[in-house]
This record gives C-alpha cells, structure tokens and sequence, in this order.
C-alpha cells in the first residue's frame, strides 16, 4: 500500500475531526491510488463518487499541508474535478 495514501487517508480523518461528510468525494491520486471520503470516514478505495478530484501526488500533499489552497490549484489546472461541483466547493472547507 501507498505511503502516501496512507498518509492522506490519516490527514483527512485528522481534518474531519469526528465530522460527518455528507456525499462521497474521491481523491486520485496520479500514479498512487484513490481515498475515498464520505459518511463512513476516509478509506483507501477506488469506488464510485459523487464528485472525484485528481492531482500529482506533490499537489495534494501541498493542499492536506496547507501550502497549497484547493481553489487556486483547481483554478491553475493543478487539480481537476469531474462531479458535483457543489460538493467540491464544501470539500475545499474540509481540506483547508
């Protein structure tokens, strides 16, 4: 298993804090894998989603660090987002 699925899926359940996330989200994550975030908590899966965000395994260490804001990597190209863009946005809460 990824190293650094293994240390994203520990971050996002760090910044869900006992939270309940309302929707699916997946995080793909090029060359490593899939983290799927949803009502169950984070776990690394590639299943289907409501909204999937896929980046460098560099651009979403920088975002879970916080050294990289979710919207202006969207915005840049870093990150794309196929789905519900609704859900993305509340994701950026999340992540930030």
């Amino acid at each position: 298993m990824s190293e650094i699925l293994n240390r994203a899926r520990d971050v996002l359940t760090q910044k869900l804090e006992g939270g309940v996330f309302d929707g699916s989200a997946k995080f793909l994550i090029a060359g490593e894998g899939a983290l799927i975030l949803d009502s169950e908590g984070v776990r690394i899966a590639d299943d289907p989603a409501d909204v999937t965000l896929t980046a460098t395994a560099e651009v979403f260490e920088d975002i879970l660090a916080g050294t990289q804001n979710p919207t202006s990597a969207f915005m840049s190209g870093k990150l794309s987002v196929e789905g519900d863009m609704g859900l993305a946005m509340r994701l950026a809460g999340v992540l930030s």
